[in-house]
């Protein structure tokens, strides 16, 4: 006969890899206080960073 092999059930967490709010859009937006003058456009602006996935974005003001 042959080995049983046992079957190890994902855990939440495996299960919701890559489908994470980040993933679908839903960003935490932190102001990142570093950089608020840009250079090249002579303008202020602000640098938002996601929490989770350390994604950014700028907004002039």
């Amino acid at each position: 006969m042959g080995d049983v092999v046992r079957f190890k059930k994902p855990s939440l967490k495996e299960k919701a890899k890559g489908r994470t709010l980040c993933g679908r859009g839903f960003h935490k937006w932190v102001i990142d206080q570093k950089k608020q003058f840009d250079v090249k456009q002579g303008k202020l602006i602000t640098i938002h960073r996601c929490r989770h996935c350390g994604e950014t974005k700028t907004t002039a003001t």
